[in-house]
């Protein structure tokens, strides 16, 4: 199976303003979980002119810890990376408090048109409420003040997933596209899999210094690390091919044998991820599902 990523595991605290540079506070929203870790990381950026990127969940206690690192300095603009119920559903209710425009990605969509009878595993996870005053699109720079926010589209967890480059430090805020505690979740049909290792590599191309992303602590050495996880996926879709050719033909056996010791909690992600690899591999004909794609269908190698 390869080697895993260096994951980092240091469990940061939520409820708390912590200052990561100069110009970068955290505060982490009191939502933890096993696909949300301690919480949903809020970063808040600037010194007299400020951005809120992710504010989270919709937690009024979270909301007034935003607003005291903010402080005296004043609130410019909301910026959401993508739209799961972690991320965006606190933006509407700040975008009102501070009187300030929300910006980001697009409302929640889906990565391709369900299948007849399908429905959407991921369904309830998502915030359908999500309205950006303006829609933000790969490689927009904007000021705020003396800040510089380059847009960077990276579909793939979601189809609609942007991060956000801070010029001014060579900083990305990855959303959760990129954690240093885990693998993102690629689940269709919110998500997709060659979108997303397509914006690996584009991120692999890049000199961002630091990340920091929708969960866990700051990733410092992006440049060693993203290559791992490109690697990390491609190993998996070679298991995932493998396996199938050896006659393994469902998602719960391939869970089984590929994911030994997972956290029972996490067996349903896993069996999403899985299918997301073998929607691609029945898209490059190294696959045929039967009798339609979906999650519990049969595959077969061609």
């Amino acid at each position: 199976m390869g080697e895993q990523p260096d994951f980092d595991r240091n469990m940061p605290a939520a409820g708390r303003i912590e200052r990561l540079s100069p110009i970068v506070q955290r505060v982490i929203a009191p939502n933890p979980g096993p696909f949300t870790f301690t919480g949903t990381c809020t970063y808040i950026v600037g010194d007299r002119d400020m951005i809120v990127i992710d504010p989270g969940p919709d937690d009024l206690a979270h909301r007034d810890l935003i607003m005291k690192a903010i402080g005296t300095s004043r609130l410019n603009a909301i910026l959401v990376t993508h739209t799961h119920r972690d991320h965006s559903p606190l933006a509407n209710t700040l975008k009102t408090f501070a009187s300030v425009p929300l910006m980001g990605c697009g409302p929640h969509q889906l990565a391709r048109a369900l299948n007849d009878g399908e429905i959407n595993p991921l369904d309830a996870s998502s915030d359908y409420d999500y309205q950006p005053d303006r829609i933000l699109n790969d490689n927009d720079h904007i000021h705020f003040g003396d800040i510089e926010i380059q847009v960077v589209a990276t579909p793939g967890h979601t189809i609609n997933h942007l991060a956000f480059a801070l010029i001014n430090e060579k900083a990305l805020f990855s959303g959760d596209h990129v954690m240093g505690w885990s693998t993102s979740i690629v689940a269709p049909p919110d998500g997709a899999m060659q979108p997303y290792l397509r914006s690996l590599e584009k991120l692999i191309a890049r000199d961002d210094q630091v990340y920091y992303p929708g969960h866990g602590e700051a990733v410092r050495n992006p440049s060693r690390f993203v290559p791992q996880l490109l690697a990390h996926r491609r190993l998996r879709e070679t298991s995932i091919l493998d396996s199938v050719r050896e006659g393994v033909e469902t998602i719960p056996e391939l869970v089984t044998k590929l994911y030994r010791g997972l956290d029972p909690r996490l067996y349903g992600a896993a069996g999403l991820s899985v299918f997301a690899h073998l929607e691609d591999l029945v898209s490059r004909g190294l696959v045929q599902a039967t009798p339609t794609l979906s999650l519990t269908a049969k595959f077969l190698p061609r």
